[in-house]
């Protein structure tokens, strides 16, 4: 009789989980401040950097939904994730080697067919095997952050001392290491069927009031960092700020972050409690982005980054956490993350027009924005008080 396979220890699981949140992670860190430095120095206007970096939110509408799909109808989590790893760091070689405008766009959308999956299904498979080990997200996701730190950090250093044209290999090097530390996750121990189950489960949570609404208000909340994530670099090093000040920056906001993770499992807050935080303190923090502050007080608006992101992204995935049947943890934080790419594609796409009228300015369109995300969770809450809209809930009354 074969044996079964060794089931690791939830330090174990845990360990392995942390070291490919870090490699991935690290990547986002750097590629996110620092690629739309390199696109510039490509040749790309704001315009055209704008449109290359709402490519991969575009690409998310199909890729994330069919990877999720794979991953939740095979149990193969792992797999896909391994896969995309993989595909992502070939796909960004591509990236790197393209040499016009619209090649560099053509292999941009390739890798993220691979890439952008990785997220919401690492999510997903953290969630299912971190609570079937007694263990919390929040602690284990904060090796993450912490990763994007260094990510920064090293980026705002090379910023200084390598070619901009140079910068997209320090992205291939962390997906490297990211598909690497892949190859080491421990496979889910338990496994689920039903697939005919599985489909109308899954059909029926883009038919949910109660999901929708949360998903569109953690959608606006988190577009509305579009103006900081595509143009931040290029504002503060326009201002005079060097490569090492402006990692920093992005840094304390991550840090900020970490801290908020790490209490997280000691909160008493409901998701929907940290989506309203989390609108709040994105409304405060744009508004005063768009009063160009000195470099002091910077540092303190780059704290609110663990409200207007941790605590949105918190709200969100446990709500859906949560809501999400048996079998479906992975296509529910897919189509989160759908719903959310959809908005955030539309406002990066826009977000070059934006800044290139406005400058700072462009951010009290996203102080807009999140409290449009707010707003969204008030009317829904309302409507939620119908009989109908409860009844269309019952599926996910766990919350």
């Amino acid at each position: 009789m074969p044996s079964k396979p060794h089931k690791p220890t939830g330090a174990a699981f845990a360990l392995r989980l942390a070291l490919f949140y870090s490699a991935l992670c690290a990547a986002l860190g750097f590629q996110m401040p620092f690629l739309p430095v390199w696109l510039a120095a490509k040749g790309l206007d704001a315009v055209a950097v704008g449109i290359a970096l709402a490519i991969p939110l575009i690409v998310r509408l199909l890729a994330i939904p069919a990877a999720t799909w794979i991953a939740d109808r095979y149990d193969a989590a792992r797999a896909v994730i391994m896969i995309g790893a993989a595909g992502s760091l070939a796909g960004y070689v591509a990236v790197g080697l393209a040499g016009t405008p619209e090649a560099i766009m053509a292999a941009i959308a390739v890798a993220s067919a691979f890439y952008v999956p990785l997220m919401p299904l690492a999510d997903a498979y953290a969630l299912h095997g971190l609570t079937a080990r007694g263990r919390g997200y929040g602690p284990v996701r904060l090796w993450g952050s912490a990763a994007f730190i260094a990510g920064t950090l090293v980026g705002g250093l090379l910023l200084d001392l390598i070619a901009p044209r140079e910068l997209i290999w320090v992205v291939v090097t962390a997906l490297l290491l990211n598909a690497a530390a892949a190859g080491v996750l421990a496979p889910l121990d338990d496994h689920r069927s039903g697939a005919g189950a599985q489909r109308a489960s899954a059909s029926m949570l883009l038919r949910n009031s109660r999901f929708l609404i949360v998903a569109a208000a953690a959608a606006l909340i988190q577009a509305s960092h579009a103006v900081f994530y595509g143009f931040s670099a290029l504002q503060w090093r326009a201002a005079g700020l060097d490569g090492v000040t402006i990692g920093t920056l992005w840094a304390i906001g991550v840090l900020a972050e970490i801290v908020l993770f790490a209490v997280s499992p000691r909160l008493a807050l409901e998701p929907v409690v940290l989506l309203f935080i989390g609108a709040a303190g994105a409304v405060v923090r744009w508004a005063a982005m768009a009063l160009d502050p000195p470099p002091g007080l910077l540092l303190l608006l780059q704290c609110l980054h663990a409200l207007s992101f941790g605590a949105t992204h918190l709200g969100a995935v446990g709500f859906v956490a949560r809501a999400a049947p048996a079998g479906l943890g992975a296509s529910a934080q897919g189509y989160l993350a759908v719903v959310g790419a959809l908005v955030m594609a539309g406002v990066m796409g826009i977000s070059g027009e934006l800044y290139a009228r406005w400058g700072s300015g462009a951010y009290w369109a996203m102080a807009v924005l999140a409290a449009l995300g707010a707003l969204v969770l008030v009317t829904g809450a309302g409507r939620e008080r119908s009989a109908v809209d409860k009844k269309r809930a019952a599926p996910f009354e766990r919350e």
